[in-house]
């Protein structure tokens, strides 16, 4: 595996949320830069082999955005 891609969301109590896309890797932080810390130190946990780790790491940030019409 070259890459590995995490669908990150707004958590509704506060912050972000983030779940790997065919992985059970689940994360969350108050920040975008403290996520992505997160992020790597949870696929490093969840592939504690090296050379089975994902070079890549994609972060694919959904918002909602609601507008008036």
């Amino acid at each position: 595996m070259n890459e590995i891609i995490f669908l990150v969301e707004d958590d509704p109590e506060g912050g972000y949320v983030a779940q790997a896309i065919g992985q059970s890797i689940f994360t969350q932080a108050d920040s975008i830069e403290a996520l992505k810390e997160f992020v790597r130190d949870a696929v490093q946990c969840h592939f504690p082999n090296e050379s089975d780790r994902p070079k890549l790491i994609r972060l694919h940030i959904v918002r909602d955005e609601v507008i008036a019409s």
